[in-house]
């Protein structure tokens, strides 16, 4: 089985402070959107942040909340706490910033890392890594757990030093490039031209 993993962290600086994960996206907030999504394929769901009151009023109580062991040092340290805590051995993980993650292209990464026998499957996008809508090993977090003893807290250093295989996310869905499964919102511009793609693309469809 599957544990899906939200990393809800970070201070959200470019949105002018606002909680990325608590965006409004159609009729939910972005969290709840991603939530609904890992339930399609996910036994368990777990959210990762250091702020849990913010998320509480929107969580259902089958949603497991925990924080970072060394909170404030990024995504990797997000990614520690939840493959750490996991209760099954394949970890799904995605940043809360991520309004349309993908519970086929998850699926997909998950028998790849299955057949590969990797520790983690990884979408690429235009040659680009993107290990925030990744498949993971629990039994990585020792590795995280040795990197963040060191003070070094970038997961590309962490993904050098397993055994991860790279997807295609051409290979693994057919979409729109510029409403990937892994397009992120950083910025207040970011969020709005994704909710205009993604308003036009269902407007298409009707």
């Amino acid at each position: 089985m599957l544990t899906g993993a939200i990393l809800a962290g970070g201070q959200s600086r470019r949105m002018g402070g606002r909680h990325k994960g608590l965006l409004p996206f159609v009729n939910e907030s972005i969290v709840e959107r991603q939530i609904r999504t890992m339930k399609q394929l996910c036994a368990e769901v777990i959210l990762v942040t250091n702020d849990p009151r913010s998320f509480l009023p929107i969580l259902g109580s089958s949603i497991r909340i925990i924080t970072d062991y060394i909170p404030g040092k990024g995504p990797l340290s997000g990614m520690h706490a939840a493959l750490t805590l996991a209760t099954h051995s394949d970890i799904w993980v995605v940043g809360c910033d991520m309004p349309l993650i993908s519970s086929t292209v998850a699926e997909q990464l998950w028998k790849v890392k299955r057949e590969r026998r990797s520790a983690a499957a990884i979408p690429s996008a235009a040659g680009k890594l993107h290990p925030l809508h990744g498949v993971y090993d629990k039994r990585s977090a020792g590795e995280i757990e040795k990197l963040l003893d060191i003070k070094e807290y970038r997961v590309m250093t962490f993904l050098n030093r397993i055994c991860y295989y790279g997807v295609d996310t051409q290979q693994l869905e057919q979409t729109d490039e510029q409403l990937s499964c892994v397009t992120n919102v950083n910025t207040p511009e970011e969020y709005e031209r994704i909710l205009s793609l993604y308003d036009a693309a269902s407007a298409s469809q009707t």
